[in-house]
């Protein structure tokens, strides 16, 4: 059993009435909304009753009536944005320089620390590998000028020096950077090319996602078919903007979401078939002006091989 730093008593208003747990909970302990979503997920929001003693579990979306007495245990957390150093198998170094470093993310490694996540970060491996990076942004973010998704594999550009920080984070910024991602998506896209200009925030509906939505931000996203299987296509993926999962969101928007992407739309059988445990997405190609010299930077990362096996397989090679 966790250890309870502190247990709270609340008598819910009826201001709080038909509210979800997790959004009452955020204002009354002043926390994030994820933060009391997590407490819930955690069995440790409970609806004390005469007839159970003991408390009910509250889920994050159960909810709440006046009168309602709720007790929520307040575990003894780690700090959740530091930075746990550990080195990650798989991640692989493609281009050292003295102002910055290339690496190749594997699946399951996240871009630096956040709330609610556990495992291993791009930082944390620098770090066990003896990088220094850059100290500028937050803490938890040293370095880091651009981010993939945990699910997502492929290169990222993490600065050593601050003069680096600053140029690359401008050239992310100003959309002078070269984003090539491979994706495969279910069925063929028509138009064989085109662009995807659709406003991206976060969904109405669900916690994590994002949606196309009219109030969103502007995302804009260049696409090519490359190769057609008949039941998914290859394309090729320019990013002109860079939106938390702006490929995986768009696509999905046309109905044709990355293969294996369960979280927005993906069949899973066609996941199971193929082998996939996460969205077939990749950082294939990455391109930039070096920070210091201006010259033009281009490195290239191989599939994986969970996406090579799904390729082979869906092309037939695989019996």
């Amino acid at each position: 059993m966790p250890e309870i730093a502190q247990t709270l008593d609340f008598e819910i208003g009826p201001e709080h009435d038909g509210e979800r747990v997790d959004t009452a909970l955020a204002a009354l302990m002043d926390v994030s909304r994820s933060a009391a979503a997590l407490l819930c997920t955690e069995g440790n929001v409970l609806a004390m009753e005469a007839r159970n003693p003991q408390g009910r579990a509250l889920a994050k979306a159960d909810k709440l009536r006046p009168g309602t007495m709720v007790r929520v245990n307040v575990p003894v957390r780690r700090d959740p944005l530091a930075m746990v150093v550990e080195a990650v198998d798989g991640l692989k170094i493609v281009l050292d320089d003295d102002s910055f470093v290339v690496i190749d993310k594997p699946v399951g490694v996240a871009a630096h620390p956040s709330p609610g996540w556990v495992g291993p970060t791009v930082v944390g491996a620098l770090a066990a590998a003896g990088y220094r990076i850059s100290t500028s942004g937050a803490p938890e973010r040293a370095g880091i000028v651009h981010r993939l998704d945990v699910g997502t594999s492929g290169l990222m550009v993490v600065a050593k020096t601050e003069h680096a920080y600053t140029g690359l984070k401008r050239a992310f910024k100003e959309r002078t950077v070269d984003k090539v991602y491979h994706a495969l998506v279910q069925g063929l896209p028509d138009p064989l090319k085109g662009t995807i200009d659709a406003p991206i925030g976060r969904h109405p509906g669900y916690d994590w996602r994002f949606a196309v939505i009219e109030d969103g931000r502007p995302s804009v996203t260049h696409y090519e078919v490359l190769e057609a299987f008949g039941r998914a296509a290859l394309v090729e993926v320019h990013l002109e903007t860079g939106r938390t999962h702006q490929i995986r969101v768009h696509f999905s928007a046309l109905r044709h979401p990355c293969v294996g992407d369960l979280t927005y739309g993906a069949d899973p059988r066609l996941a199971a078939e193929l082998g996939l445990t996460r969205q077939w997405l990749h950082a294939r190609q990455l391109g930039f002006a070096h920070p210091e010299t201006g010259e033009w930077v281009e490195v290239t990362s191989e599939y994986p091989e969970d996406l090579g096996y799904a390729l082979r397989a869906l092309d037939g090679g695989i019996r």
